[in-house]
């Protein structure tokens, strides 16, 4: 297996509420993209909460779009090695350096889990003194949760951070 290496951070100063993720999946890698998946709800539950079709911006606005609503995107993990887009596949994960988000989001009120595997660094981000929220995974591997399950969470920690 190859060293995968995951995306930049889409933050901005007046970042105040990030999403982490774990890694991106194949999909997201081969486009350079966040939740590139055309199933992950990711981009779907921006758009019902923002009431804005997300999708059909091109990349550029959308990411454009997030940044002026001060929602940041990133994942806990830098690279790692893994075979398809599962979580549980990962091994040999890096940490990205979490502890610059203060730096690079002094407006940051809050930090937001994607997911489990995205979960696991929140030991790292519950010191950056900021409230940490763990969310349903937005991947098509959670199907579990149903997409209104999802969204009435995701809501909550959105509106707790003024971002609705």
């Amino acid at each position: 297996m190859q060293r995968l290496v995951g995306l930049a951070p889409v933050i901005a100063p007046h970042t105040r509420l990030v999403v982490l993720g774990s890694f991106p999946g194949v999909a997201s890698l081969a486009e350079q993209q966040y939740y590139a998946h055309p199933r992950n709800q990711f981009w779907p539950i921006l758009s019902h909460m923002w009431n804005i079709d997300l999708r059909a911006l091109p990349y550029p606005e959308r990411l454009a779009e997030v940044r002026a609503r001060g929602l940041g995107i990133w994942d806990v993990y830098a690279h790692c090695r893994r075979e398809g887009s599962l979580d549980s596949a990962i091994e040999a994960a890096q940490l990205n350096d979490l502890a610059r988000l203060r730096m690079l989001a002094p407006g940051l009120r809050a930090i937001a889990h994607n997911g489990g595997e995205s979960a696991r660094a929140m030991r790292v981000t519950r010191t950056l003194g900021v409230p940490v929220h763990r969310l349903p995974s937005t991947s098509p591997a959670n199907a579990s949760w149903s997409f209104e399950r999802k969204l009435a969470a995701w809501r909550e920690v959105f509106k707790e951070a003024e971002l609705l």
